[in-house]
């Protein structure tokens, strides 16, 4: 009896054959700062429980995020909550049926990071100005 070898099945599209391009990685960014609010939600979580504790727990929490660590971690946590506005934003504009061109989305893109970043900086100098 012939042996039956199988049909060669078509491999599925890889990163292999995909191009890196801008809108993959801001789709990939708005996923994990997506996670990221996430984890930081536990922290507001921790220093509104430390606020409740009483005075003694609240100043543990308020010496925690003062310190240069926890002003990083502050600092993360606010440019992964403005850039992950700014790609609600994008999503927002394309719900609309807008900026579905292939240069206007890598624009949107590339622009999402520099507006995220500025945006950041922005409130913390206001957060230290007034602060």
């Amino acid at each position: 009896m012939a042996e039956v070898k199988p049909a060669a099945r078509p491999l599925s599209p890889h990163l292999q054959i995909y191009r890196w391009s801008w809108t993959m990685a801001m789709s990939i960014a708005h996923r994990v700062t997506g996670t990221g609010l996430y984890l930081g939600t536990v922290l507001i979580a921790a220093w509104l429980i430390a606020a409740a504790s009483g005075p003694a727990a609240y100043e543990t929490a308020q010496a925690v995020a003062g310190s240069i660590l926890g002003r990083l971690v502050l600092f993360g946590y606010s440019f992964v909550l403005l850039h992950h506005m700014v790609g609600g934003l994008r999503h927002f504009v394309w719900d609309t049926g807008k900026g579905y061109e292939p240069q206007t989305r890598m624009n949107m893109a590339k622009y999402s990071v520099v507006v995220s970043g500025g945006l950041t900086i922005l409130l913390w100098i206001i957060v230290l100005a007034v602060g």
